[in-house]
This record gives C-alpha cells, structure tokens and sequence, in this order.
C-alpha cells in the first residue's frame, strides 16, 4: 500500500501458479469494480484493463461502476464554470448536471474503448432506475439523486453472456430526467444487489491507514467505529469508500476493498495475494466465531461425535477438550454452537496446526468451515505464526480447494509433531498454507 507507484508489485500478474490456486474459490462469482475517474485519466489505466482482461479469463463476472470527478472539475475550469459539486454529494445544479452528462460519456467511451482492445464485451444501460434526493435539512439538491431501482435481470442477463456492465454516475428517473448519483454510493448498491462476493473501489489514493501505519485487514465493525472519530485521518474521498464499503458489508457483501490503482498489478495483487497491497474490509460473519470457554466443552464434545464416528476427526474425550479448551473456537448461531475447530501452536507458535474441524450437517455447504478456516488464519497470524497446517482423511478438496492449502508431506511438520502423525496409524493428507 506504501509502496512507490513505479515499482513492481508483490507477485507479477503473470505468476499463474499464484493465481490459479484461486480460480475455484472465485468462479462465476461477481466483483464490482468502482474506477475513479482520476485512475481512468491515468497512465497506469492500461494495466488496470489488462488486470480486468485477466479476470474475465478466470470466468470472474465484472461490473464496472466509475466516476467522473475529476473531468468535471478539469472541463468546468477550462470553461470558467463554477460547479456545485464534483462527486454528486451534495446540491447539482443544471449547469453542473450538463457538464457531468457531457464528460460522463466521454469517460465511458474511453473505458469501452480499452476493454475493446483487450478483446472484452461491454455494454452501457439504462439498468439504474433513479431517484431525486430531494430537500435535505432544508436544502434542495435539485439533480442529485440515489438508486431508486436496479434492473437485476438486465444485469444478470448480461453478465451470463459474459458481457461486462458500465454502469456510469448519470442515470433517469420514471419520466427520464437525468440525475446525477455518486459512483460510490452506487457501486455498493450494486454489489448489494448483484450478490457481489466483492466490492473494489479503485482510486488514485493509497488504501487507509491510521497514524502512519497501513490499515490492510480491518473488520466492519472496527471501521464503522474508526468513522465516528472526527480526527481519524482519513481523506474526504477515502471517507466516501469507508461509509459506502460499511453500507455494503452490512448489507451482505462479504469484502470491500479500497486500493491505489497507479500501482501496477494493484488489482491482481489484491485479489490473488495472502497479503494484499490494499485495505480490505470483511464483514461481521467472523462475529460468529469466539473463543471456546469451558461451558463449551460438553457441546464440542456432542457435535463432534458423527465426525469421530465417520472417522474424520480424532477421539477427544469431554474431559480432553476441557483441559485444552482454550485452543478451541467455536462458531455460535443463535446461542447454538454449529462449529468447531482446534489450534495447536508448535515450534514456539510460528507453526500453527489447525485440527478438529468439524461443522454440524445442516450448516454444511454454507461457508461456516470457510469462515472459521479464515478466522483461524487470522488468529494464527496475529499470534506470530508463519505457517499453518492441518492434516485430514476426508476433506483434502476443502482445505486444498475451498481455503487455498497446499498439499505436503510429512517432512513438512514440524518435529515434535511427526512422531504422532506416524504413530497414529491414520495416514492423513498433510496440507499447509503460508501465512
């Protein structure tokens, strides 16, 4: 995030090896990509395009929302108008909806003139049904308007024949007027709607940080709190993405990303890196998951019976798991606790393995052993872990396919650990992942 905008990034877009691990996680799923209108202007705009062509060959469905601030202010200077607002915030009055309109569209053909040299499909639409603002606290915005309907099936049917939406920040209302919408604000309802798996803004700005320091893993809550604080530092534009990135999460998409795209490879780095060169939000699914306590222990050892018995898991006796209980999470519904796993720290804690992960039938498939996985990788990682291993029988597609492990081989555990694994007797796959 830090890093100059000149340099290369952590992983070169080409390492296929990197990214092709990811390919099952993502496919078919829908990111919406918000592109300021100062990141379209600059030079580094070609490689974003060629990061989007990447995507749509890993079967990613995307829908691009941009901006348009930055022409507006450039084309009302130039013409010595006086505008009432850039980024559709605040009041737009007609002269300044003019303007937007007219560089709004030259905006948009620039950006389908690029995804058209990169071989991609591309269409505009009128699948933005918008809305006046209206009076607000006395104050008429006049032209300013909010989503007032999105045409889910238009956009669903164009991302199934693989075409890519522009949506751009003048959209009409029931009698065709035009309206001008902030791009942020519009990019989240989007991804709220399409069932997005991301929301990414794309600006020209570094991602958060607070007191100097990077901000790269943030969870909602602690950025919707981070917002109440007048003096947390973060720009005005960057504000803009953080309420619209929390409005989004709160609203079911699971990330929200915020990144610098003058870097080169900014969007494949966040993507398909462990690491990330941005901020990423995730959502309030990992305030399901805790620490166990010792009350716990009779329902871990309840639940974890079908999986002893389909010889998944190893034995653990109640009175096993209370004495060791505090290396246990659990994931909670409703007072009820649908999940388990255990972590058990080696070679002074920079090794972490990650056992005894089990989830209740009826939660299975729906992403609670994937969350959990993620959290523990959290955990492990704040704790000063380098590696995490797990080793299983019966779910090597899941850590491999679904949580990005690699297999191994037993000269991949640590010492003190591969006395045990060869004594059991149960021939385990190995797997681990870096941290």
């Amino acid at each position: 995030m830090t890093s100059t905008h000149t340099g290369e990034s952590a992983i070169k877009p080409t390492d296929l090896r990197g990214i092709l691990k990811y390919v099952p996680m993502f496919r078919d799923h829908v990111f919406v990509i918000a592109l300021d209108g100062s990141l379209v202007a600059h030079e580094n705009f070609q490689n974003v395009l060629l990061d989007l062509a990447v995507l749509r060959s890993l079967n990613i469905k995307i829908v691009l929302v941009h901006g348009v601030g930055q022409q507006l202010n450039a084309l009302a200077a130039d013409r010595e108008v006086k505008i009432t607002n850039a980024h559709g915030e605040g009041q737009t009055d007609a002269q300044t909806l003019e303007i937007a309109t007219e560089v709004t569209a030259l905006v948009s053909l620039s950006i389908m003139q690029g995804l058209t040299r990169n071989g991609l499909r591309c269409a505009l639409s009128n699948g933005v049904r918008s809305k006046e603002i209206g009076i607000v606290k006395g104050e008429d915005h006049l032209y300013s308007g909010r989503v007032d309907k999105l045409d889910v099936a238009l956009f669903d049917s164009l991302l199934m024949a693989n075409t890519i939406p522009i949506i751009t920040p003048i959209a009409f209302n029931r009698e065709g007027t035009s309206l001008r919408i902030n791009s942020d604000l519009l990019a989240a309802e989007l991804a709220a709607q399409l069932d997005a798996s991301k929301l990414i803004y794309m600006t020209t700005q570094d991602g958060l940080s607070l007191d100097g320091q990077p901000l790269t893993n943030l969870p909602v809550a602690e950025l919707s709190n981070l917002l109440q604080n007048e003096n947390s530092g973060i720009s005005e534009r960057l504000h803009s993405k953080a309420q619209h990135a929390v409005k989004a999460i709160e609203a079911g998409v699971p990330r929200a990303h915020i990144l610098d795209g003058r870097l080169f490879g900014a969007l494949l780095n966040e993507i398909f890196d462990k690491v990330g060169i941005g901020t990423m939000v995730y959502s309030n699914e990992y305030q399901s998951i805790r620490r166990a306590v010792k009350a716990d222990a009779y329902s871990i050892y309840n639940i974890t019976r079908n999986g002893v018995r389909s010889e998944t898991l190893l034995d653990r006796s109640q009175t096993e798991i209370e004495a060791t209980i505090t290396d246990f999470l659990v994931y909670e519904i409703d007072g009820s606790i649908v999940g388990c796993l255990y972590l058990q720290a080696y070679d002074s804690a920079t090794v972490i393995e990650i056992g005894s992960v089990y989830v209740q039938p009826f939660y299975q498939n729906k992403g609670v052993g994937r969350h959990m996985i993620e959290y523990a990788e959290v955990d492990a990682k704040q704790r000063g872990a380098k590696r995490v291993i797990a080793m299983t029988t019966q779910a090597t597609n899941f850590f491999t396919k679904l949580c990005g492990f690699q297999e191994g081989s037993a000269a991949d555990l640590p010492e003190s650990r591969k006395a045990d694994y060869q004594a059991n007797g149960r021939n385990s796959k190995i797997l681990y992942k870096e941290l």
